[in-house]
């Protein structure tokens, strides 16, 4: 079932602006980017559920221009923690023991260890590691999105800089990483949809190591 609708998707070029995804299937998307796993549970990214179309015209400009943006109902955008800090890490750690109500000597051991080692390093590898904990929740999101049978079509293809702005990222201790269109495919109109999807073969793909 899953690889039925993981060969269904593709990255939608034309989407309908009439067609809004229903609330309850962007739900369940959100919810799976949510229980995506990072690196020591950390969850270092904020998800921007972002409706309001005026804000939506002025991220397309700076998104090369694509339609998707603003022809979407919802735009996802994955923002990472610009930088590991000691309040940050000591929020989840402390969520994690209110929330099993207890703790351990061997947690609060990692955590030293966390925080003798993450906050002392340099801001920008902090952020590349954060950055890629958001792109595993991006992956779970385009296949939560799929299963649902909702387009989505996942961006690079903006100006971080001028978005973090426009959502006013920065203030917020965060920058943009990746953006994720949510809606329905206008197939008369998109000229990628009835082509084939090609991936490499399996074995040009796989190595196996026995």
């Amino acid at each position: 079932m899953l690889l039925e609708k993981l060969n269904w998707r593709y990255a939608a070029k034309k989407m309908d602006p009439s067609k809004a995804v229903p609330e309850d299937k962007v739900e369940r998307i959100v919810e799976a980017a949510r229980l995506a796993p990072t690196s020591s549970g950390l969850q270092p990214f904020t998800l921007l559920v972002v409706t309001n179309k005026e804000i939506r015209e002025k991220i397309k400009p700076i998104a090369w221009n694509q339609g998707q943006i603003t022809d979407c109902s919802h735009l996802l955008v994955f923002a990472a923690w610009d930088n590991y800090t000691a309040e940050r890490i000591n929020t989840m750690f402390d969520l994690v023991n209110a929330e099993r109500n207890f703790t351990s000597e061997g947690w609060e051991n990692y955590r030293k260890m966390l925080l003798d080692t993450y906050p002392p390093r340099d801001a920008q590898v902090n952020f590349e590691h954060a950055a890629r904990q958001a792109y595993i929740a991006l992956g779970l999101a385009i296949t939560a999105a799929a299963f649902e049978g909702v387009d989505a079509t996942p961006m690079e293809g903006f100006d971080p800089t001028a978005l973090d702005e426009i959502l006013d990222l920065r203030a917020k201790g965060l920058r943009s990483v990746a953006i994720l269109p949510l809606g329905y495919r206008e197939p008369e109109n998109d000229w990628l949809v009835n082509l084939k999807k090609v991936r490499r073969a399996r074995e040009d793909f796989v190595i196996e190591v026995k």
